[in-house]
């Protein structure tokens, strides 16, 4: 999965603590934390019909991030919505659209590492692209993503907090990088203790039978504790999803024999949804798996998420 440049895109206007600027012009001092040490927070976004699912939680989880990394100055929530307005109106941007939130530190006075050398107040950048979701072959007409099990582990809390959305991905970016030498869309990571937390990007869900050896024929939704991952929003949205719609689901430790076992195997993310998985490690994920088709019981959350999309969200564009 490489994704390709979209001509949609060639003459956007970046936001950069208020100020609209071309795509080619726009940039950052190198003295912004961001440059100097990846000290900044991030969140992605995604813009249905004019309006932006999910936007607060995004953005609740964006401030918590940055006080957890003690910001002394955060926009307010009314602050970063209208920033976000103003970016999608100078690109007269309405449904397809992806958007990258970061918030920096700020520019220090002199390079260091030292936060006391931050003394102007943070950077806020507000990066909106026309984007459909990235994995194309998991939306049910292709083979299904791929993913590779990655050598690189997933941090526990005591080594480095997964609930801090950091911009600090190179961790993530050297297990996409594994991935990319065997051909594979994504790396599935794995925490400390040999269990998935997440892929490079997104969350993990498997579908089947729980207790996998009781002899239940009944499919269960599962997916790995946030012990070494984030608390994802589009994660939580699907099994907020199961809940309401009945469908049975489960937290819990996973390993790779429950993966290469599952039914069912499919990622969650604001940049790609859901999208079906056909393939970790080389192996054909489900008992259909020769058939290369997404399941049942992806297909029908991905029905349910995609209405959910349609029918909410706040309203950003006028």
């Amino acid at each position: 999965m490489l994704q390709k440049f979209n001509e949609k895109n060639r003459d956007l206007l970046v936001n950069i603590n208020g100020s609209l600027i071309h795509r080619d012009q726009a940039g950052i001092s190198p003295f912004d934390s961001a440059v100097q040490g990846g000290d900044a927070v991030w969140e992605g976004l995604r813009l249905y019909d004019g309006r932006i699912f999910t936007l607060d939680e995004h953005i609740e989880r964006l401030r918590r991030s940055a006080r957890a990394l003690a910001f002394t100055q955060i926009p307010t929530r009314d602050d970063i919505v209208a920033e976000i307005r103003k970016t999608l109106a100078a690109n007269h941007m309405r449904d397809g659209v992806h958007i990258r939130l970061t918030l920096s530190r700020g520019v220090k006075i002199t390079s260091g590492m030292d936060p006391r050398l931050n003394q102007s107040g943070p950077t806020l950048i507000v990066l909106a692209e026309h984007k459909a979701p990235v994995y194309g072959d998991g939306d049910g007409n292709g083979n299904g993503v791929t993913l590779a099990t990655s050598s690189i582990r997933r941090f526990p809390p005591d080594c480095m907090d997964p609930n801090i959305h950091h911009n600090n991905l190179i961790q993530s970016i050297m297990a996409k990088v594994e991935a990319n030498a065997v051909g594979a869309d994504d790396a599935l990571m794995l925490d400390q203790r040999g269990f998935v937390a997440e892929t490079n990007a997104t969350h993990l869900f498997i579908v089947d039978a729980y207790p996998a050896h009781a002899g239940r024929t009944e499919m269960v939704v599962q997916t790995p504790r946030t012990v070494a991952c984030p608390e994802g929003i589009t994660r939580r949205a699907v099994l907020d999803l199961c809940e309401a719609n009945s469908i049975p689901c489960v937290e819990r430790d996973i390993s790779l024999t429950h993966v290469y076992n599952a039914a069912e195997c499919f990622t969650t993310g604001t940049m790609g949804e859901i999208a079906w998985v056909g393939r970790v490690d080389g192996r054909s994920i489900g008992t259909d798996a020769g058939k290369h088709s997404m399941g049942p019981v992806t297909r029908r959350l991905r029905e349910l998420f995609r209405e959910k999309t349609r029918r909410e969200g706040v309203s950003v564009v006028d």
